[in-house]
């Protein structure tokens, strides 16, 4: 007998114009195109794994110049702009155009292994620290994923407009286990509790407590020290996070 989770539409999967580039999306999955009547269903038995998942980026102030698209993996960015970006943020933003997970099992690994954190390069003088927000999640049999996915699609382009999101990733479920995991890197701590009072977040939480039969949160801190141009990940222990 096969697990089947029922999920929300991927980011990678649901063509809209909320976010681009679409066209130059690189995804490993094969399946028939969907119904879009239908909830989308995640069967171990009918889906390849997915090795390239894209992280969403906030887009830049209109007062920034775009950023160049990797061609390869590339990510997707949003139409709803950032009000304002700090230096070591905007490069923290570039570097994490290159932005995966490292492996297929990042619902069950340490944040700090499951991304190629050791790959982002940022200038060597910048001396920064961010603040990330991980949920590691399995979905109750049954729940509506169409109203849960756009409660966290208006909820995510609230906390851009808002200010202080760099980033928004998300998995799909496990295949035997149903887990799952997503991540947020804001600007600092005060932007993330400023987006937990919105009215879109809030109405997103009340659905996520209804929906998910394992939510659990984590709290990192993504550092950058002067003299490296590497990041590493960090626990968060306590106090201000960024500005």
């Amino acid at each position: 007998m096969s697990l089947t989770f029922a999920y929300p539409p991927h980011l990678s999967q649901y063509s809209t114009s909320n976010f681009s580039p679409l066209r130059s999306l690189t995804i490993t999955a094969a399946k028939p195109e969907p119904d879009p009547h239908n909830v989308p269903v995640f069967d171990a038995k009918k889906l390849a794994p997915v090795l390239y998942l894209p992280p969403l980026l906030s887009s830049l102030p209109e007062t920034y110049p775009s950023i160049p698209i990797p061609t390869e993996n590339p990510p997707l960015i949003t139409q709803t702009r950032l009000p304002d970006i700090d230096p070591a943020s905007l490069s923290l933003h570039k570097a994490l155009h290159h932005f995966r997970p490292y492996t297929e099992s990042y619902a069950e690994t340490p944040y700090g292994e499951a991304f190629n954190w050791d790959q982002l390069v940022l200038p060597e003088y910048e001396e920064r620290d961010w603040y990330c927000v991980v949920f590691r999640s399995k979905r109750k049999a049954g729940s509506d994923g169409d109203s849960l996915y756009e409660a966290d699609k208006k909820a995510h382009e609230e906390a851009v407009h808002n200010g202080g999101l760099l980033l928004y990733w998300y998995g799909i479920p496990n295949q035997e286990t149903g887990m799952n995991l997503a991540t947020c890197i804001w600007q600092s701590r005060q932007h993330a509790i400023a987006a937990n009072s919105c009215p879109n977040h809030i109405q997103a939480m009340r659905l996520a407590a209804q929906s998910y039969e394992v939510y659990d949160l984590e709290r990192h801190v993504l550092r950058k020290v002067a003299g490296s141009t590497r990041v590493s990940i960090e626990p968060f222990t306590g106090g201000e996070v960024g500005w």
